[in-house]
Parts: structure tokens; sequence; C-alpha cells
């Protein structure tokens, strides 16, 4: 049955079970009140048996044992079996046997009840149901003993008419049942179509996703309150999520991409300069021991930038599958490493004017207490210092500040130089990103790298790596870590 209605929209199962359901109710109103009218119509002539049978009971108590009172007067009785609405009544003697009986004109005696029933009825009143001789229709009986005439009186009326009302009363409600059936059915198919449109354009909104429109949303099809509402305001959300998700794999496929590209360029390089030496050696065209010294500076050179390359590639991988594994922790002060950055920073340009002050260059430098690899943050702040050497002109003055601000731990690298677009801050931390692709390599260039690999060490910490700069305003590299009496 499942698998047969399961093949029907559901527009039609709805109908057909409203329809169901209100052919049910009307089969149990009809029932119940037909049963009723039938009760009601019972009880009155019940009422009026047992009126008409102890009225006979006490005449016949107050005329003489000779006279029956069921054919005494017969002109004065045939009328009131009329106007009682008891059409038959009998006298049983002891024996059980008719010993007087009256009955309507419009009666025939075929129709009347056996003998063999009457004979059956309990003398207390009790009303019951009997058969006429030929079983075609109902009788309704009473009996009560007659203390001066002997025996029992039985008064009896048919039950034709009852019958006959409640017959009218079924074919009527099952007539107007199956009109009103018909109609509510109609307006029901109509009603059940409005109410589904919504579902209709749901269906539609997802089947333009299916073909690959990841913009379209369900529309207002409903008030938020109905389920139709919170339906469609679900689909929504799930919908914008699935676009994100979408647009973030695509962009983290175009990433990869990127990735694989600068990394397969970037191992190249050095590895086309050594096999180019070597090839330049194997054919002699290195006669001189200067020429080879010379080649074997290169090839030196080109190595270590292909072995600085793989570990900072090895650290970041490592630093994304458990950055907490690559730490040794250790309660430190970053002064210290602001101040080291500063030796650092004068070694490589004696020109450049260098200042250590506090956080956003006012006052001097503050504590910085912090639970923390000091190999690692030294790691990153000689990047963020590198940085600041490598992309401003000799002699640009650079500000490297240390304290506590919203209780964080900061050091930042602050300097005068050209600064950057934001389309180039928002790529900056990219692995591989360069923002003058143009430049030339040195010794100790990391390949894009260096910025990428400060953000993973100090997000490792529990801290991270921000950029505040504009083009022509200079740059500023934020290091933020979470205090010593914070950290977990």
């Amino acid at each position: 049955m499942r698998r047969t209605l399961s093949r029907f929209s559901l527009r039609t199962r709805l109908l057909l079970l409203t329809t169901g359901l209100l052919l049910a109710g009307l089969t149990l109103v009809s029932a119940v009140v037909s049963d009723r009218l039938e009760r009601y119509q019972l009880d009155q002539l019940d009422g009026r048996l047992r009126s008409f049978t102890t009225l006979i009971s006490r005449a016949s108590a107050a005329v003489p044992s000779e006279v029956d009172p069921v054919t005494a007067y017969p002109e004065r009785l045939e009328p009131a079996l009329d106007l009682f609405g008891v059409p038959y009544l009998v006298h049983l003697d002891a024996e059980g046997t008719i010993a007087r009986d009256i009955h309507s004109s419009r009666l025939d005696k075929a129709n009347l009840p056996p003998l063999v029933d009457l004979g059956a009825i309990p003398a207390d009143g009790t009303p019951v149901t009997l058969r006429a001789a030929d079983g075609r229709e109902r009788w309704r009986a009473a009996a009560r003993t007659m203390p001066g005439a002997g025996g029992t009186v039985v008064a009896a009326t048919p039950l034709t008419e009852l019958d006959a009302t409640i017959t009218r009363l079924r074919a009527t409600s099952l007539t107007s049942g199956a009109v009103l059936l018909v109609l509510l059915s109609g307006l029901g198919w109509f009603a059940l179509g409005r109410g589904l449109r919504p579902l209709r354009r749901i269906e539609h909104t997802a089947a333009a996703i299916a073909d690959g429109d990841l913009t379209r949303r369900v529309p207002d099809i409903a008030a938020p309150s109905t389920e139709i509402g919170h339906l469609a305001a679900s689909l929504n959300t799930m919908l914008g999520q699935l676009e994100r998700a979408f647009a973030d794999r695509a962009a983290s496929e175009a990433r990869m991409r990127t990735f694989v590209s600068d990394v397969s360029h970037e191992l190249r390089t050095p590895l086309f300069g050594i096999k180019g030496s070597v090839e330049l050696y194997r054919m002699g065209a290195l006669p001189e021991r200067a020429d080879v010294e010379e080649t074997m500076h290169r090839i030196d050179r080109e190595a270590t930038r292909l072995a600085t390359l793989t570990n900072g590639l090895l650290l970041l991988a490592r630093l994304d599958e458990a950055p907490e594994g690559q730490l040794d922790r250790a309660p430190m002060d970053l002064r210290t490493l602001a101040d080291d950055a500063r030796h650092d920073l004068r070694a490589l340009d004696p020109s450049r004017p260098i200042e250590l002050t506090g956080p956003g260059g006012s006052g001097p430098p503050g504590p910085a207490q912090v639970h923390a690899d000091e190999s690692r943050l030294r790691q990153v702040v000689t990047n963020l210092v590198g940085n600041a050497a490598t992309h401003t002109p000799a002699g640009t003055p650079v500000r490297i500040g240390v304290g506590t601000v919203d209780n964080r731990a900061l050091l930042e690298v602050a300097d005068e130089g050209p600064g950057m677009t934001a389309e180039q801050a928002g790529r900056v931390f990219d692995r591989f990103y360069r923002t003058d692709r143009s430049r030339n390599r040195s010794d100790g260039d990391n390949g894009g790298l260096g910025l990428a690999i400060a953000r993973s060490l100090a997000r490792a910490h529990g801290g991270d790596v921000e950029l505040e700069t504009a083009l022509g305003e200079g740059a500023r590299f934020r290091l933020t870590l979470p205090l010593l009496d914070q950290a977990v």
C-alpha cells in the first residue's frame, strides 16, 4: 500500500488522505445521527406502549372479572388504539394462548407478530422487538399482567414508519455526503495546489542551483513564522553556506595551483643554476681555477637557497599539521628580541635610523612577558626585520616597539617606506607571494615564505601577525601574543 501511494504526487496523496478522513467523518456522523434518531423514536414508542399496557392493566382490576377489558368496548377501544399509536392489543390467558385480541383495521393479519413471540414477552412492561409472521416487518411490543381478567395484556406497534424514516435519513445522508465529498475534494484539489505552490518554487530554485547557479535563493514565499517560511529560511542559510563552501573550495584549488606552480618555479631556479654550472664544468668551459671556484660558490649559494626553501616548506607543513609540537616553550620577555632585532638591523644598514620605543611609538619599551619558544619567536622577528630591510630604501627609518596593549604582549616593526596597496596587503602573508616579483633573489632570500612562516609561528603560540599599511605611508607589522599569566 505504501509503495502504491508513493507513486502518486504529494498533492494527490494529501487529497486522498483528506478525502479518506472526510469520508470516515461523514460516515461516523451519519451513523451516530441515525442511531440517535432511531433510539429517540424507540423511546417514544416504548413510552406509549408502557403507558397503554399500564392503563389496560389497571382497567382490568376495576371491571368485573367476567368482562374482558380488551374486547368489552370495541367501538371505544379501536379509536383509542389509533390515538395512542398502538394498533394491536392482545389478551393472553394463563396458558399463553390468545383469549381476545383487537387490532386496527389498517393492519393486515398476515403481518402480525406470531403467538409464540408474543407469549415470550416479559410481563413487567419491558419493550422488546419482534418480527412479523412473514418476517418482513419489525414490531415493538410490551406486556403487563391483568389482575382482574387474569393473564397478560400485550400492546404492539409496527416499526414500519420508524424503519422508513431511518432509511430515508440514511439515503439522504449518503446522497448529501457524496455531493459534499465531491465538492470538498474539488476545492481541496485547488487549495492543495495553491498551498503547495511555495514547494514548487523551492523545487525550481533547487533545479536552478543543480544547473550551476549557486547565487539563486528561495524567495520570500511565506511568513517567517510558518513551516514553509522556516523551510525557506533554512534552505537559504544552507545555500549560502554551500555557495561559500564552493567559493572557498575554488579559491583553495586556485591557491593550490598557484602554490604548486610557485614551488616548482622556486625549486627549478636553483636546480637549473646548479645543473648549468655542472654542465659547464663537464664541458671544460672552466679552464681556470678561479672560474671553478666562482662556479662552486654559485653552486653553494643555490644549494643554500634550495635548503632554505625546503626547510621553510617543511616547517610550514609541520605547523599546519601539529603547531604545538614544533614549540619548546619557556618564560621570556619580548624586549630581548626587540633589542637584538635593533642590533641586527643596524648591522645590516648602519645608515638606517632605528628607534626602540613602546607600543605605537609612545614612551620607552615596556615589559612583555610571554610563555613561548624563544628560537621560533626570534625567527619571526628576524623575518619581520628582514622584510623591512629588504623592501625599504637604504637609510629609511625603522621603529621597533615592544610592550603590552589590551592585555596582550606586542612587538611591532614599523618603517617609513613606500607601503603597500590594499591588494598587496591582503596577500602579503600568502606563501611565495612577493610584492615585487622582478626583485633579484639574494643569498638570504626565503622564496616568499618569510611572512607566511612568521604568521604560522605566531598563531602556533596563540597569537598573530597583523599588518597596517597604505601606499606611501610605510608599513607596520604587529606581533601579538598572550601574556605569561594567560598562557595555557
